[in-house]
Parts: C-alpha cells; structure tokens; sequence
C-alpha cells in the first residue's frame, strides 16, 4: 500500500494530491496515512478531493488522530476514515 508523505500543507497541497493520485492509481486504490505527520486542514481538502475524484475506490489508511479530528471539525470524518473509533 503506498504511503502520503510526511507532510501536506497548503503550499504544497497541489504537489501533494497529484502525488496521492499517483499513489492510489498505482496502488489498487488505498493509502496509508500513517507516514504524515505534518498537516493542516489542506490535508483534509486532499483527502476530500481524492474521495471526490475515485469515490468508493479510495481507502485512506491509519489517519493520524488528529487528522481525523480535524476531519470531524469539518463534517467529513465518516466519509474519508469510516465512522469514528471508540
């Protein structure tokens, strides 16, 4: 499974979201999120972005839980990362 890379903020978010279609393309359609630890919320447009694009077909991951956080501030949690984990 390809892997993010370590960091997506918003000056690199572009780079950023053609390497994850990059990624997810060559990878069967799943990334793990597991390597980012630098991010913010342009991580989450991405993420939303990618969904967007492949629908269904792609699976993000191990998100960090701050990046699952920030997903739920902005209402798209369930939809990239499943429902929330207890």
């Amino acid at each position: 499974m390809p892997a993010c890379p370590a960091e997506i903020m918003m000056d690199g978010a572009p780079a950023a979201l053609q390497a994850a279609r990059e990624a997810l393309a060559g990878g069967g359609g799943s990334l793990d999120l597991a390597p980012l630890l630098r991010f913010d919320s342009s991580a989450v447009a991405v993420l939303v972005a990618l969904r967007r694009e492949a629908g269904s077909g792609a699976a993000f991951r191990n998100p960090p839980p701050n990046l699952r956080k920030l997903a739920s501030l902005y209402g798209v949690e369930a939809a990239l990362f499943g429902p929330p984990t207890p």
